[in-house]
């Protein structure tokens, strides 16, 4: 049985004791690949430099939208040249988070759309982030599709998903995967209804570690490892077995980033 942990922060000092460690156990829990996110250019540097160092690590390169306040042109060049790299399978993670700062949304929404483009150009996915502003990203990708030459290469994953209904409607609609992680198990977190309606070919699995690590970890470090906890618990949820969904999300996300 093979898993595949969609978005996990492996560079971040959270980890800097044991990452080797951190790897190895992933290993031993049947992830045999990891994707990690960018947040700001050092990231990818550093996310770079350790998948040349291990089979099965791959990179996503891009700024997080709450680091656009501050990014610079040149911040904006070395993303674009580091998304040549053939470490790197995605642009992300990108996206609109409204939640802890309002005074530079149009900022964010210009680097949104900058990456979207970027994207577009090199044929990566996109990984989003998103933080209260549902409606404004998906009008955003609504609009850059729209406009687009090659819709087709407007794709990828609206990452930490939780609903509600109407909203998976639209993302699927986008023709976007949606990752779903530790909140899953989350007691009253409403994700499982959220995704009700989203079939198993459009979910991919993830941690977001070392944040929100899932039940009976909650509160603690999180870690690739336990992405086969989010799939035992999807399994429950969609009455079926965790090889099932192992093998679905596993061939979900290598279509996704073009690792099959």
């Amino acid at each position: 049985m093979e898993l595949v942990d969609t978005h996990a922060h492996l560079v971040l000092d959270r980890f800097d004791d044991d990452r080797e460690e951190v790897i190895g156990r992933a290993a031993e829990a049947g992830v045999t690949t990891v994707v990690i996110p960018a947040i700001d250019v050092p990231s990818i540097h550093a996310a770079l430099e350790l998948s040349s160092r291990h089979a099965g690590l791959f990179v996503m390169a891009a700024l997080h939208p709450s680091e656009t306040k501050n990014a610079t042109e040149s911040d904006w060049q070395e993303v674009d040249m580091l998304s040549r790299e053939p470490a790197v399978v995605a642009i992300g993670e990108t996206g609109l988070d409204y939640y802890w700062d309002r005074s530079f949304d149009d900022r964010q929404q210009e680097f949104l759309r900058r990456h979207i483009a970027l994207a577009e150009d090199r044929d990566l996915p996109l990984v989003f982030h998103d933080r209260e502003a549902s409606d404004d990203l998906v009008r955003i990708v609504s609009e850059a599709r729209a406009e687009s030459r090659r819709p087709e290469r407007i794709r990828g994953i609206f990452h930490c998903f939780g609903g509600p209904p109407d909203l998976a409607i639209r993302v699927l609609g986008l023709g976007f995967h949606v990752g779903i992680g530790g909140t899953l198990t989350f007691r009253n977190s409403g994700v499982a209804d959220g995704i009700r309606n989203v079939p198993l070919d459009r979910i991919v699995l993830e941690t977001d570690a070392p944040f929100l690590a899932p039940a009976p970890h909650r509160g603690k470090r999180n870690e690739p490892a336990f992405v086969r906890l989010v799939a035992e618990k999807l399994a429950a949820e969609r009455g079926t077995s965790l090889e099932h969904v192992a093998a679905a999300t596993t061939a979900n996300a290598r279509h996704v980033f073009g690792l099959e």
